[in-house]
């Protein structure tokens, strides 16, 4: 599996990672999990409103944690600093490990002061609760917000919404990120309903595509997706075969020709959109 830099941290991480947002059955999941390790998909992403996936996660971080990048998020109703604090305790007692690779508020909200939940994740760095910290579903001014406030440690990434049916990120958000070397993970990559997206024509040509690089129409959007240097994308992991396939997505190269029929079967929105979210 190919690495990048995670943002500024000197840390290289798998571009294509697995994420545990709606884990249907443990046992099959814990099996994916664990394939997707041996695969090299060892960037591991959870988050405390994943109800039981942190524990689903123990057993496998009991066994390679060393070898794992993982990251857990807080819910914006904890974001004080005592209720950080106690929330990344708690999702480490979940995960059986005491510390993470990056910890991140999940989302903002009106209600968030931000400076004091960003001056909580930085005491969670030098308590060595977490080696980074980052953010999710932020606007480019909330991110820049973030990383004024951040005087600390700095913000290592944000984790957005991005699939082939909503590129909004990438009129402002994306080049963002790379200007300030904050890593973009992509979320649900596959969306959330019927794959592939879009009106019949829009599937027609991911199909074709897939088929002329004898690759599935997955891979063809994982490779789409994660073709730019700071991004990277977090399918989530519950079958084996889900994973062999993502695993499987950047072993090949899509050519000009392709890369410019898949923007115009999805095209991104106007600039000026607000994200999506999920």
């Amino acid at each position: 599996m190919i690495r990048r830099p995670f943002g500024t941290t000197g840390v290289d991480v798998p571009v294509i990672g697995q994420g545990t947002w709606k884990l249907r059955n443990a046992r099959s999941a814990e099996r994916a999990l664990r394939l997707g390790v041996e695969l090299g998909l060892t960037h591991i992403d959870t988050a405390e409103l994943y109800t039981g996936a942190e524990e689903i996660l123990a057993p496998l971080l009991r066994d390679h944690r060393a070898k794992l990048f993982v990251v857990s998020k807080v819910l914006p109703e904890h974001a004080t600093r005592g209720g950080i604090q106690k929330a990344c305790e708690q999702s480490l007692k979940r995960l059986g490990t005491d510390h993470l690779d990056a910890y991140l508020l999940h989302w903002l909200t009106e209600e968030v002061e931000l400076g004091e939940a960003i001056g909580a994740l930085e005491a969670l760095v030098e308590q060595g609760k977490t080696r980074f910290i980052g953010v999710s579903n932020f606007e480019p001014h909330e991110l820049d917000e973030a990383r004024r406030l951040a005087t600390r440690h700095p913000i290592a990434c944000n984790q957005v919404l991005y699939h082939l049916g909503d590129r909004g990120i990438e009129s402002a958000l994306l080049p963002r990120c790379d200007e300030a070397g904050v890593a973009v993970v992509g979320y649900s990559p596959f969306g959330d309903g019927e794959f592939p997206p879009g009106r019949p024509a829009a599937r027609r040509a991911l199909t074709d595509i897939a088929e002329r690089h004898g690759r599935t129409a997955r891979q063809v959007a994982l490779n789409f997706l994660t073709r730019h240097r700071a991004t990277f994308a977090i399918p989530k992991a519950e079958t084996e075969a889900h994973v062999r396939d993502n695993a499987a997505a950047l072993d090949f190269t899509l050519d000009d020709a392709a890369l410019a029929e898949l923007d115009r079967a999805f095209p991104p929105p106007p600039a000026g959109e607000p994200l999506g979210t999920l």
